[in-house]
C-alpha cells in the first residue's frame, strides 16, 4: 500500500492517540520483570530497566504535547487504552508477543525485540497486511487491516503526515499552550521534555521518541549521546557495558554480571480468572488493577491542564512497588510452582480536573 494514511487533522490525532497507547504499552512489561527482581541482587539490571521505563513515561509526555498541540485531549482512561497481554507488536514482516514475565532472557529478548530498530527494506512497504482477529499495537487507525513494518516506521509515517499537514494547514497548532507539560515538571536523565508550538517543536519531539530507542536508526547513541533503549538491554545480553567507539555486538566496557536465579517466577501474563474467587490473591489482584488505573487517571490529568499532576503520577509508578510484593512473593495454587503477579486488567477510574 503506498500513500499517506494521514490525510486530515483527525486522522493525526488518531495516530497519536494510538502512539501514546503504545509507549504505555512497554511500561507494565518493564515493571513486572523490574520488580521480580530480588532487591539484593542484579542491580545493574535492575537500574538499566527503571531507567527505561522512566524514559518511556518521557516519550508519553512527549506524545501528549503533540496530540495537545493540534487540538486533541489525551485520555489514558478510554477503554482500550491498556492492551491485554500476551499483546502483540510488529518485527518486520512478522510480528512477535510482549508478555508480562519475571526477568529472564526471554524477558530480556523480548524487550530488545521492543526497541529493536527497522526499516521497511523498500519504498511502498512500510505498512503490512495484519492477522484478522488480533489486534495489534503500532496498527494504522486509519488503513484498516494494516499495521507497519516496525514501531520506527509507525512514527515515520506520523512525521511525514505531520508535515504534509503543516504545509496546506496554518492553523494546525491550535492547542492551548497551558496544557503542555514543560522540563520543569519531569526530570530524566535521559532527556527533557519538549514543549509543542510548531511543527519542528513537533517534529523533535516525534523524533527524540525514535531515536532514544523505538526503531530508529541513530546507531547506539541518540542525538543526545544517550545509549539508545535497544543496546541498553543488548548489554543485559552481552554481559558488558557499552563505550563509546564500540561496535554494536562487541560492548568493552565493565562486565555486567546477571544471577538469573536470583528472581521471583511468576505466572506468565496472568489474569484475574487464574486466582481463586473470593481468595485474597484475587483481592490483592484486583487491588492492583484499582491502583494502577489511579496512575493512568493522574496522567490523564496531568496532560490536560494540571502539568503538576506529573511529578505525583511518576511517584505513583515506582509507589506499585508495594502492590506487585503482595502478588510476586505469593505462590498461585494450581501453577505448578509459579507465583502470582499483576495481571494489568484495568478498569480505570473517571478523571476529576481540579
Amino acid at each position: 500500500m503506498s500513500g499517506s494514511t494521514i490525510q486530515s487533522r483527525g486522522d493525526l490525532i488518531d495516530y497519536l492517540d494510538a502512539a501514546m497507547a503504545l509507549e504505555h504499552a512497554t511500561i507494565p512489561p518493564y515493571l513486572t520483570a523490574y520488580y521480580s527482581i530480588d532487591s539484593t541482587t542484579n542491580s545493574d539490571a535492575a537500574h538499566i530497566i527503571r531507567v527505561v521505563a522512566v524514559e518511556e513515561m518521557l516519550h508519553l509526555t512527549l506524545a501528549a504535547n503533540v496530540l495537545n498541540a493540534v487540538g486533541g485531549s489525551p485520555d489514558l482512561t478510554r477503554p482500550g487504552f491498556v492492551p491485554r497481554y500476551p499483546a502483540r507488536l510488529p518485527d518486520g514482516e512478522d510480528d512477535f508477543t510482549v508478555d508480562l514475565r519475571s526477568f529472564s532472557p526471554e524477558a530480556v529478548q523480548t524487550f530488545c525485540d521492543i526497541e529493536r530498530p527497522g526499516k521497511a527494506p523498500a519504498g511502498g512497504s512500510r505498512l503490512v497486511r495484519s492477522d484478522p482477529g488480533k489486534p495489534m499495537l503500532a496498527a494504522s487507525p486509519t488503513a484498516d487491516g494494516m499495521h507497519f513494518y516496525s514501531i520506527g516506521e509507525f512514527y515515520a509515517e506520523i512525521i511525514e503526515g505531520l508535515e504534509r499537514l503543516a504545509a496546506t494547514d496554518p492553523g494546525l497548532f491550535c492547542g492551548d499552550a497551558s496544557r503542555q507539560v514543560g522540563p520543569e515538571y519531569f526530570y530524566s536523565g535521559g532527556g527533557a521534555i519538549i514543549p509543542v508550538h510548531d511543527l519542528d517543536t513537533a517534529r523533535q519531539a516525534l523524533q527524540f521518541i525514535a531515536d532514544q530507542g523505538e526503531g530508529s536508526h541513530s546507531g547506539l547513541y541518540d542525538a543526545a549521546g544517550e545509549l539508545a533503549h535497544y543496546y541498553r538491554f543488548r548489554q543485559l545480553q552481552l554481559g558488558r557495558y557499552y563505550q563509546p567507539g564500540d561496535h554494536e555486538d562487541l560492548p568493552s566496557g565493565p562486565r555486567l554480571d546477571i544471577a538469573w536465579d536470583k528472581v521471583l517466577t511468576v505466572k506468565t501474563s496472568a489474569k484475574l480468572a487464574d486466582y481463586p474467587a473470593g481468595s485474597e490473591l484475587a483481592a490483592a489482584a484486583e487491588a492492583f488493577n484499582a491502583d494502577y488505573g489511579t496512575f493512568l487517571a493522574l496522567l490523564t490529568k496531568a496532560f490536560n491542564g494540571e502539568p503538576d499532576a506529573l511529578q505525583e503520577a511518576v511517584w505513583h509508578m515506582f509507589r506499585l512497588r508495594d502492590g506487585f510484593n503482595r502478588l510476586m512473593r505469593n505462590p498461585l495454587p494450581g501453577s505448578g510452582g509459579l507465583n502470582a503477579a499483576p495481571t494489568f486488567e484495568v478498569t480505570v477510574p473517571a478523571v476529576v480536573m481540579s
